[in-house]
């Protein structure tokens, strides 16, 4: 790893908030001055400002090309799967800081810098401060012996949270690069019990002594750089090492694509998955997580289904919602006077039913995905929108229903046109108060909803 001089860092510091392509063609070349690698520090620091506000505030951090930078996880999904471990490996007398029926934590959070649930900060604060381990008796007692391996180390972002609840943290990497990036970036977050090991992780996996965490994140690309989703095409193929993972480890963390259907998921793993979390932020669905353990009954066990968007997140036992898409059992409301979207982590679950139970609402239609209620719903895990008329395809009803309107924010799901084919057709700009919803009703009607969000 090339390590920044003097000429280099200042240049870095000077420069930060500035443009990085107007830099590359107006920086003037002074001697010592490594350009590309300056180029690269800003444009890294950049995207952790927003990214990882947190390494953005530590000086001292080396950051990667920007290809890396992109692709590593965030400070949310990285601090989630922190959270994931230390609630599982928690004494039964903590509280499981991640099952709440609220689906919203006492505490507040922005996007820019999501935090934990007040249970669960808890929990991290016992385990470690901002970055370096507490000296406190309760951090000693919560991480005393307990080791926990990444094989897959990558930038380290994931592996820089899970570690600090663990007195022995090591980093597997076959890349010397990144090991030698993990080396430095470790020492200056303070992560002293973090071992740095430059290897295959398959191959340390096997020769490895038993430990209390391991987690996983394959690479998703094959061997001429294509993308990849499938478990079987990714590196390495963790059907292929779960029985070895259960015998090493206590549980396994796997991250997977968001775009595996989870349930196949769950059956291929013939028992194993104990839990599984469908992690979005800004209501996009960014990573699928199973948990891996032994089975504890005879009978293989459902998971228990975790689906977060940032602050919004419900639990549920799969056992008992394992259809999902019943339809037709709850006839719709008389008054409909508002309209619930699903946040995308609760899309990805395909929880309607229990969606249905648990917050009083009714689905307009088989596979329309969307709720309505008489009543307003406090705390639903999406938006919520105030319907102010609902109307068919006809023109008497379009031009009730659009009174004049020039402009809207236009969404369908389960009808017969796109977005922008039916803003071609009500012929409105983008943009505005009002929410149009094109969806098919229970009754197989195709309607138009037009409301505002609340």
């Amino acid at each position: 790893m090339t390590i920044m001089n003097d000429e280099t860092r200042e240049f870095v510091a000077m420069h930060r908030n500035e443009d990085v392509r107007e830099l590359a063609l107006k920086a003037k070349r002074v001697e010592g001055l490594d350009l590309p690698l300056a180029l690269d520090q800003i444009a890294g620091w950049q995207i952790a400002r927003k990214k990882l506000p947190q390494w953005a505030s530590c000086e001292g951090i080396v950051y990667p090309p920007h290809i890396s930078m992109e692709q590593c996880s965030s400070q949310f999904t990285a601090q989630y799967k922190s959270e994931i471990a230390q609630t599982l490996l928690a004494p039964d007398a903590t509280v499981r800081a991640r099952v709440s029926d609220s689906g919203e934590s006492d505490n507040q959070t922005t996007k820019s810098e999501p935090q934990l649930s007040d249970s669960a900060e808890s929990v991290m604060q016992t385990a470690k401060s901002a970055f370096q381990l507490s000296d406190s008796p309760e951090s000693d007692t919560l991480v005393a012996k307990r080791a926990m391996v990444d094989l897959t180390g990558g930038f380290g972002v994931d592996f820089s949270y899970l570690a600090r609840g663990f007195s022995q943290a090591t980093y597997v990497e076959r890349q010397r690069h990144l090991c030698d990036l993990a080396e430095h970036n470790m020492a200056a977050l303070g992560l002293d019990q973090a071992r740095i090991v430059c290897g295959d992780g398959v191959e340390y996996l096997r020769q490895m002594g038993p430990v209390d965490f391991i987690y996983l994140d394959p690479a998703r690309r094959d061997e001429h750089g294509s993308r990849t989703y499938a478990i079987e095409d990714c590196t390495p193929n963790v059907f292929e090492l779960r029985d070895l993972l259960l015998a090493k480890s206590q549980y396994t963390l796997v991250k997977l694509s968001p775009m595996l259907d989870w349930r196949k998921v769950v059956a291929d793993f013939d028992g194993t998955v104990r839990e599984v979390h469908i992690v979005a932020t800004g209501n996009e669905c960014k990573e699928l997580l199973l948990v891996l353990g032994q089975q504890v009954h005879e009978e293989p066990s459902a998971p228990r289904v975790f689906c977060v968007n940032d602050n919004q997140r419900i639990d549920y036992d799969s056992a008992s919602y394992t259809q999902g898409l019943r339809i037709g059992g709850k006839p719709l409301p008389e008054a409909k006077n508002y309209l619930y979207e699903p946040n995308a982590s609760i899309m990805k679950a395909g929880c309607f039913d229990l969606v249905e139970e648990r917050f009083g609402v009714t689905q307009v239609g088989p596979s329309s995905h969307l709720f309505v209620s008489a009543t307003p719903v406090a705390d639903f895990p999406g938006r919520g929108f105030a319907i102010e008329a609902i109307g068919g395809m006809n023109k008497k009803d379009i031009k009730r229903l659009l009174n004049g309107t020039k402009q809207a924010n236009i969404a369908v799901r389960n009808f017969p046109l796109t977005a922008p084919q039916l803003r071609k057709k009500l012929k409105l700009a983008d943009g505005g108060p009002v929410y149009l919803f094109g969806t098919t009703m229970q009754g197989c009607d195709h309607v138009l909803l037009r409301t505002s969000k609340i």
